[in-house]
């Protein structure tokens, strides 16, 4: 049977936790810029775009809510699956943690290339 650390899944998973905190606010940020589009332009391009990055940013902020419940229950699974004093982890918890982890990148992947559009769209209206 193949073990892992349980500290250092507990500090992914911190790290993970801070980062999707962050997404979160750089979201918020966003959505603060589309506020600024929206009272500066009428025209149907601007209105076609807001609409689309309104959606897109309630999407992945939901998707942050669920990937962060998703962590914290791992994380509590871990916590019980070590018990008191144990120190390593089963394979299928780590197989779970390795998924993940790979939501955490895809997701994360997601936004920056959300934000990007978002910036194209911007430069687009001159904000």
């Amino acid at each position: 049977m193949s073990y892992a650390n349980i500290s250092q899944i507990g500090a992914e998973h911190n790290e993970w936790i801070k980062g999707l905190e962050f997404y979160k606010d750089d979201l918020q940020v966003l959505e603060h810029r589309l506020d600024e589009v929206a009272s500066n332009n009428t025209g149907y391009d601007a209105r076609n775009g807001m609409e689309h990055f309104q959606n897109q940013f309630i999407i992945q902020r939901n998707n942050i809510d669920e990937l962060k419940h998703k962590i914290r229950e791992h994380l509590h699974l871990v916590s019980r699956e070590t018990g008191l004093g144990a120190d390593q982890v089963r394979a299928e918890i780590l197989a779970d943690h390795e998924n993940l982890q790979d939501e955490y990148r895809t997701l994360e992947k997601v936004i920056n290339e959300l934000r990007k559009e978002f910036n194209e769209y911007l430069v687009k209206f001159r904000l």
